[in-house]
């Protein structure tokens, strides 16, 4: 792989295609990327940190991201916020580095790979992978030669890419321009679709404080789980999303 990449571009990689990069304190960039970024969280991004901070899911909404509509306008992305110092670094960045780094999001841990992902109903899952080049990043060239399959399990990708290839179908239908229809992001259905994807402890609540449970078929097996876990509640968020906006997934409505 030439290590030249120009800046900017980006290489579709195979997953025995060679690179080398490096990211560390020996770079002259380092914490350059945690600042002043725009980057994006996944469901479960949000289910690690907040389990990090001690805080519960709404919590970490307000204090930790910003919601917009970006890249797509059918459906609101969730960003880091950063912090109003000097330079807006990431608030969990301080000069020892990263204080949630065993738990920091996904885009932490991918680059300078783009993961593109795909997950069918039955919990397949498809990654190509992209290699990216930012003007700011000098490690590009630098340290030791890696893979795209090396990289991710070297930085514990592989549960991350099993959940969000999982929202990745999600996504597909949340982001379609007909999924709300003319109200579009007047649409109590988007309210209802962002807590089930990004807020599972406003979820939980939903689940079994409403009607939810009258409505639709969750195995006692599956309902004792999702009482204490979040991952298990995200994935039955997921399906709920699947189910009332496009009338697919494994969840059923009783009859």
């Amino acid at each position: 792989m030439n290590d030249n990449t120009p800046l900017g571009n980006r290489t579709k990689l195979e997953d025995n295609t060679p690179f080398r990069f490096a990211c560390n304190d020996t770079i002259p960039c380092f914490t350059r990327c945690c600042r002043d970024a725009d980057m994006f969280l996944y469901p479960y991004d949000i289910i690690r940190l907040k389990k990090h901070l001690g805080i519960s899911s709404d919590e970490f909404l307000v204090q930790h991201t910003v919601t917009a509509f970006r890249d797509n306008p059918h459906f609101p992305s969730v960003m880091l916020k950063m912090s109003d110092a000097d330079g807006h670094p990431c608030s969990f960045l301080t000069e020892q580095g990263c204080t949630v780094y065993e738990n920091r999001p996904y885009s932490c841990r991918a680059y300078p790979l783009e993961p593109a992902m795909a997950g069918d109903e039955k919990g397949h899952v498809s990654i190509s992978c992209f290699l990216v080049r930012h003007d700011h990043c000098k490690g590009h060239g630098e340290g030791k030669e890696w893979t795209p399959e090396a990289l991710m399990k070297d930085q514990g990708m592989d549960i991350y890419n099993q959940y969000n290839s999982a929202w990745a179908r999600v996504a597909a239908l949340l982001f379609s321009p007909n999924t709300f229809g003319a109200q579009g992001a007047d649409n109590p259905a988007m309210n209802m679709a962002f807590m089930a994807a990004y807020n599972v402890d406003t979820f939980r609540r939903f689940v079994f404080e409403s009607s939810f449970l009258k409505k639709y078929k969750v195995p006692k097996k599956r309902l004792k789980l999702i009482k204490t876990n979040d991952v298990e509640l995200m994935r039955l968020g997921f399906d709920w999303i699947l189910r009332f906006l496009g009338g697919q997934g494994p969840l059923r409505e009783k009859q």
